[in-house]
């Protein structure tokens, strides 16, 4: 066996061991139905409710974003044809683009592939500009964004304690005070679900007069009056250097962006090798992310439930006496604390009460700290989280269940 083999199987056999190894649940998305999708296990075919989609709004279902996609695709084919270097810019990437900008407020926006290319691209591009960057980088950055910086190697970087903001003034004061510097941050954690402290953030950068670099992925279309984000939702869009998002997540559709200065968008337009070397995003699935968007900046309501879902279900969770973890946010974590367990209530969910939410396990969060991460949607009624405590108990609880806990 060749060593490359031999250390495939190697590696495979301890993730396993670990109880880390991940298995592919084969899921088919109802459009008409969702959140049920149909899962097919043991040669079984079953309707099954789904909590964990990144669709959080579902506008990936919604019937006029599915027919603007349809629309587009009759008129402008399935594919785009290149790249937009290659292939030329058509009139729904620069309709789209021109949206993005208007929605956080900034002269430009650029599209790619995806919101993980955006970043690993963008940060890479801005960072090899100059020798002598000082990058900080929160330490439950995205991995996007940590290979983007890493790809930059002549950057020093500085991870400081996640939201600390004490750490991250620390580090900065300590670099060279001519130095360029750029801190990388999120606003929604997706994984805890708290929210950076975005004005604070903005306050040190003025004072070390550093750029900003912030992730909104887990945010846009559903914060601010408009789906503009955090940054919009706390008033500091417009003191944000770049605004990166993606349209895979409340948007319902696919691929990534960043918004900011013209001048900076061009540049990154010119030298990010993940824009140039890529094929652009499709005519269907831009027509139905424009379509998207100008549908939630109008559609406060929808924005207003899911937050509502989201503080139904962590109540709900809280009384039944289950290890829901602290969330300021949309997005529901509950602790397990072991990656084989945490798999074990996964598929017991499914099984057994035909549901379904992800095991989160290392390395998308530490050991020991292994949850299953719900995300309740405006779809998501109060007798489907009545059923789902139920279920959580009698796994989770031992007076819940005769056999014990899983």
């Amino acid at each position: 066996m060749h060593k490359f083999l031999a250390k495939c199987e190697e590696a495979l056999a301890e993730i396993s061991a670990q109880g880390r190894y991940r298995r592919f649940v084969a899921l088919e998305k109802l459009a008409d139905r969702f959140p049920y999708y149909a899962v097919t296990m043991e040669g079984r075919t079953q309707d099954i409710l789904v909590w964990s989609t990144n669709d959080y709004l579902a506008m990936g279902t919604d019937p006029a974003v599915i027919e603007a996609s349809i629309g587009a695709a009759q008129r402008y084919g399935a594919g785009a044809g290149g790249t937009r270097n290659i292939a030329g810019s058509s009139p729904l990437h620069v309709a789209l683009e021109e949206e993005l900008a208007d929605l956080h407020g900034k002269d430009a926006a650029l599209l790619f592939t995806s919101g993980y290319v955006s970043n690993q691209a963008s940060l890479s591009a801005i960072l090899r500009a100059l020798p002598d960057w000082h990058v900080f980088s929160d330490a439950q950055n995205h991995n996007s964004m940590i290979v983007g910086i890493k790809d930059a190697r002549e950057a020093s970087v500085h991870v400081f304690r996640h939201n600390d903001m004490a750490d991250l003034e620390r580090l900065l004061a300590a670099a060279p005070a001519d130095a360029p510097k750029l801190i990388a941050f999120e606003s929604v954690y997706s994984m805890d679900g708290d929210i950076a402290p975005l004005a604070e953030i903005c306050d040190l950068a003025d004072k070390y007069e550093a750029l900003t670099y912030l992730d909104e992925v887990h945010a846009v279309g559903m914060y601010g009056a408009q789906g503009g984000g955090v940054s919009e939702r706390d008033g500091v869009a417009h003191r944000i250097t770049i605004i990166e998002g993606t349209l895979a997540k409340a948007f319902g559709c696919h691929g990534g962006y960043i918004t900011g200065d013209f001048k900076v968008l061009d540049y990154i337009r010119s030298v990010a090798a993940g824009f140039i070397f890529t094929t652009a995003l499709p005519p269907p699935t831009v027509a139905a992310a424009l379509t998207s968007i100008r549908t939630l900046r109008a559609d406060h309501a929808r924005r207003e439930l899911l937050f509502n879902r989201a503080e139904t279900l962590k109540a709900k969770f809280a009384a039944a006496g289950l290890p829901v973890m602290p969330s300021s946010s949309h997005i529901v974590p509950l602790m397990i604390g072991d990656a084989a367990r945490a798999t074990a209530v996964s598929m017991r969910l499914i099984r057994e009460f035909g549901m379904y939410a992800t095991p989160i396990n290392y390395p998308t969060v530490p050991r020991g700290t292994e949850r299953l991460r719900f995300t309740p949607g405006p779809k998501h009624t109060d007798t489907m989280m009545d059923d789902l405590v139920a279920a959580l108990q009698h796994i989770l609880l031992p007076a819940h269940s005769p056999a014990g806990p899983a």
